[in-house]
Order: structure tokens, then C-alpha cells, then sequence
């Protein structure tokens, strides 16, 4: 017979989501360096957006073994989640009054998607680099 799970095993059990919010906000600096005109005054491109996504990456994964969190590959799903549901939210809002007319995933639901699962990934990539990090970190703490 098959026993229910504990509630502590669910997929919302053991993510700090606060941790989760600050980390899909931390994102934001790449397409707030787009809309602010920055990116294009710089014009490193491709560097600059790659630099950035890189910068990014190693903050969530470094915060999320700092912290010790105990579900990180989850942790950065989710935060990659909420970056992209951040980034839909400030388009959305930010593009009639830059553009003059609303654009961004809103306006098509392909593109919603999309951004959805683009930032699922990127969580999904950065969480498993945070669970080999704390490995290797676990199996040099034991020693030889």
C-alpha cells in the first residue's frame, strides 16, 4: 500500500522564499541595463548580456550553498521563475512608457511561455552547479 508523504516533502517544502524573491529580483539588472539605455551606451555586445547572465549565476549559486539551503537545485528553479514573471511584470509595465505601446511576453502567450521556461532552465542549470559546488565542498570538509 502505498503511504502519503510527509507535508516537509512537498515542492514547496524547504525553499526559502525569500531567498527565492531577492534572487529573481537580483536578475532584473539585466533587463533593467536594456530598458535604461545602459547596455546600448556601453555596446559590448554580446559580452555584456553573457557577462551579466554569468555575474548572476554565480551570485544565486554562491548564495544558495552560503546559505545552505537545503533544496538549491529547487531554490533556483523557482528563482528562476520568479525572474521571469519580474521581468513579464516590469515589460509590461515599463514598455508603453518607453515604446509607447505595450510589448513583452504579455502581448503573446508563446513568448510567456518561453520566458518561463528559458528561466526555468537557467535556474535549473545554475541549482545543479550549486549541488555539485556543495559536494565537492562536503567532500573536501571530510578530507582523504
Amino acid at each position: 500500500m502505498n503511504q502519503p508523504q510527509p507535508p516537509s516533502a512537498g515542492p514547496f517544502s524547504g525553499v526559502p522564499w525569500s531567498l527565492v524573491l531577492g534572487l529573481g529580483a537580483l536578475a532584473l539588472l539585466r533587463p533593467l541595463l536594456s530598458v535604461t539605455g545602459v547596455a546600448e551606451a556601453i555596446d559590448w555586445r554580446p559580452l555584456l548580456p553573457l557577462g551579466m547572465t554569468a555575474m548572476i549565476t554565480v551570485a544565486w549559486v554562491a548564495a544558495v550553498v552560503v546559505a545552505r539551503v537545503p533544496r538549491p537545485l529547487l531554490t533556483l528553479v523557482y528563482a528562476g521563475l520568479a525572474h521571469a514573471v519580474f521581468s513579464t511584470v516590469l515589460g509590461a509595465v515599463l514598455s508603453p512608457i518607453v515604446r509607447g505601446v505595450p510589448r513583452g511576453p504579455l502581448t503573446d502567450p508563446l513568448a510567456l511561455v518561453s520566458v518561463l521556461a528559458a528561466n526555468a532552465l537557467w535556474g535549473l542549470l545554475a541549482g545543479a552547479v550549486a549541488v555539485a559546488v556543495r559536494a565537492a565542498l562536503e567532500d573536501h570538509r571530510r578530507g582523504p
